[in-house]
């Protein structure tokens, strides 16, 4: 039940101007019993001096650490009701150039009438001592703005808006915020970063804004392509968006086939036939299909010495180049775009370094690069040669989120080779080929049969498809690898096949089946193989070496409750930190889920907790060796890794991997989804698994199809 209590601001402990995370201790509280004479007030809401008077509603909780505290659900200031609350909060510090001398002489001169002055006749403050009449603006120009936030703020929050979401909004639209809301809170929707239509939806509904008005319409068909969006779709077909949209909103279709006309007219959408694109989502897939013919129109001489070049690499790494290989480093060297595609056990990381070798004995400038931190580590270790994420190559701005680099200025580099490409959307993607220079060549490699990107768009099967970039398959698994179950059963599940499991007497097995039904069992089951059984066999640490990953979040075999578990069997003891009802301990395994570009690490980077300072909220994170720190504001883009999504562990490997698979996963089962955990394991895979759950992700009718038109645009 949410409390309600009112206090005097005694002091701001913590802010973060940035997400307007704040701390602040109220004295003199009313509505509290017993009474702790003050008390903490913790939450993301605007600024408050201290003096100010605050009317706070939110959940009393009790940390560890620190006491009682009130975590806000709003706040809104409340006029002082004394002389020295009065002083105290006009010298707070919130209106520019008003200091506490100052603001003693308004409440001297004015007495409690000293705000109604402000808001009605601030021109009577020049009748203060020593303010001239420039001053006496700059004041009223100050309290202007400061007051404005805190009517915008109150009228959000008394139309239901969260504080955080009223900071949103004001930062948005400053002063015209009020205005904005009332005239056209659909808006808000469309323009201010953070806010769906469900929640715009709640605001106008509770101003009274009827439910077929075209902004309405429009803002709903917006949130319905949004959907399709990220389902991994670049568009919806028009009569299915119709259809949803209508339902979604309650209305008549034709109130929705207005409104796709009147966002195509404002160039928010794009409408092609029968299909509907988002305006961002078309530009992309556009850029892509441009780009890349230029670069496969841009003259130049094919690259020679190619056999010379092959045979000292050939002889420099003591290994022999199938006839595979061999046609692909032939490829690149006479192509400005190369795809090489291929699943486990052929050789691509061979490959890899030995287009590196052949491009950089031909003095090209070379640069590599990956959607994700690990990815790149990876490649580096590989190939001996340093390599960068996508975001760092394209030197991303951490303020904005933009990058520095594109066609106003390309990278300078005469060569790239992209990796890990099936996990690059098609907004990623455009951004890169926009800032390839003309001339450049491109090699992008990847395993078209993995899971596709999490953001929308098919970009490496796409581009295969299209049957104009020059492709390369690697079938060829090689002996060493031949011999791995884990390669073997890779290969068997692209076929349609069940995977076949070792004996568990086998020596120097590394595939496992281990068949179970119940979620409750299978997670039993996952906890002793993590925390005892792989470990005593295998040697391997249980934290480090051992990965779980599961299809679904939620569930007894989902991440939630296998982190929960795992956490309190692994690492149960020692300092903790609890924020917003999660537990944060020194050694606990942890995955970044958004990206954070100020502080360079991005969605599914995953590290350690190495230090905790549970007083200030601070926690300090290892990431492959580069410590990066969190405080409370920006803590909770951690979550903990013991056990992470299949889709989260797309460009990782790890020693050994457990995946439980069951019915219960039923919507998120297909065969791209089995085929990507199974390839992350290099030593040891452990499937805790219903037969029936791996046919289920085997069948025909489950593969993963995304509407997309990048095929045809570089075929057209």
């Amino acid at each position: 039940m949410p409390t309600t209590l009112t206090g005097e601001v005694e002091r701001v402990t913590f802010e973060n101007e940035e997400t307007s995370f704040r701390v602040i201790r109220l004295g003199s509280v009313e509505g509290l019993s017993p009474s702790p004479g003050q008390l903490a007030v913790v939450g993301t809401f605007q600024a408050v001096g201290p003096g100010t008077r605050v009317r706070v509603t939110g959940e009393l909780v009790t940390d560890p650490k620190h006491g009682r505290q009130l975590r806000v659900e709003s706040l809104v200031p409340v006029a002082p009701s004394t002389l020295v609350g009065l002083e105290r909060y006009l010298g707070s510090g919130l209106i520019k150039g008003v200091g506490p001398k100052l603001a003693a002489r308004i409440v001297k001169k004015f007495g409690m009438d000293a705000l109604s002055v402000l808001d009605t006749d601030p021109r009577r403050l020049a009748e203060v001592p020593g303010i001239g009449a420039q001053r006496a603006q700059d004041v009223q120009e100050a309290w202007t703005a400061q007051h404005g936030i805190s009517n915008v703020m109150v009228l959000l929050q008394t139309h239901g808006a969260s504080p955080a979401l009223a900071v949103r909004i004001y930062r948005r639209y400053g002063a015209r915020a009020a205005a904005m809301l009332q005239q056209h809170p659909y808006r808000l929707a469309l323009e201010v970063a953070g806010i769906g239509f469900k929640t715009a939806d709640r605001l106008a509904q509770s101003l009274g804004i009827a439910g077929d008005h075209p902004e309405r319409a429009q803002a709903g068909t917006l949130h319905e392509l949004g959907q399709y969006s990220d389902a991994g779709h670049v568009y919806a077909l028009r009569e299915d968006l119709e259809r949803r949209a209508a339902e979604l909103l309650g209305i008549d279709e034709a109130h929705v086939q207005a409104a796709i006309d009147a966002l195509w007219a404002s160039g928010r959408v794009v409408v092609e036939g029968d299909r509907v694109y988002s305006a961002r989502l078309h530009a992309a897939e556009s850029r892509i299909a441009e780009g890349l013919r230029q670069l496969l129109a841009s003259p130049g001489p094919a690259l020679g010495g190619v056999e010379k070049a092959i045979e000292h690499f050939e002889r420099s790494q003591n290994i022999v180049l199938a006839p595979q290989q061999r046609a692909a480093v032939a490829a690149v060297c006479q192509h400005r775009v190369v795809v090489v595609t291929g699943g486990p056990g052929v050789g691509k990381t061979t490959i890899v370094r030995a287009i590196a070798s052949v491009l950089a004995g031909a003095r090209l400038t070379l640069d590599f690069a990956t959607p994700t931190g690990r990815a790149a580590k990876r490649l580096s270790e590989a190939t001996g040669r340093p390599a960068r994420t996508i975001h760092r190559l394209l030197e991303v701005d951490p303020k904005t989120g933009r990058f520095k680099r594109d066609s106003e200025l390309p990278l300078e580099l005469d060569a790239l080779i992209l990796d890990e490409a099936s996990m690059i959307d098609v907004s990623l993607a455009a951004a890169l080929i926009d800032a390839l220079p003309p001339d450049c060549r491109l090699v992008i490699v990847g395993d078209a049969d993995q899971l596709p990107s999490v953001g929308p768009g098919a970009f490496l099967r796409d581009v295969i498809a299209s049957g104009v970039v020059p492709t390369v398959r690697l079938t060829e698994i090689f002996r060493q690898a031949s011999e791995s179950r884990i390669v073997q059963n890779a290969h068997r599940i692209l076929r349609g096949q069940l995977p076949e499991t070792a004996q568990a007497e086998d020596v120097g097995a590394d595939f496992f089946v281990i068949p179970k039904r119940d979620p409750e069992e299978a997670a039993e089951v996952v906890r002793e193989l993590v925390e005892t059984r792989i470990p005593r066999r295998f040697g391997l640490d249980p934290i480090r070496d051992i990965q779980v990953l599961t299809p679904m979040h939620k569930g007894p075999a989902g991440t939630i409750a296998l982190n929960a578990l795992l956490q309190s069997r692994l690492n149960a003891t020692g300092a903790s930190l609890t924020v917003r009802d999660q537990v944060y301990r020194v050694g606990d395994k942890v995955m970044q889920t958004r990206n954070d570009y100020e502080r360079d690490v991005y969605n599914g980077d995953v590290g350690a907790i190495v230090t905790l300072d549970p007083r200030a909220k601070v926690a300090v994170v290892s990431f492959d060796d580069r410590l990066v720190q969190y405080d409370e504001a920006a803590i909770d883009q951690l979550v903990l890794a013991y056990a992470t999504s299949i889709h989260k562990s797309q460009g990782s490997e790890y020693p050994a991997v457990v995946i439980p698979m069951l019915t219960a996963h039923f919507v998120m089962l297909n065969q791209n989804l089995l085929y990507t955990a199974v390839t992350r394991a290099r030593r040891l895979c452990v499937l805790v698994s219903d037969t029936r759950a791996l046919r289920l992700a085997l069948s025909d009718e489950r593969r993963d199809v995304r509407r997309t038109s990048l095929a045809e645009r570089l075929g057209a």
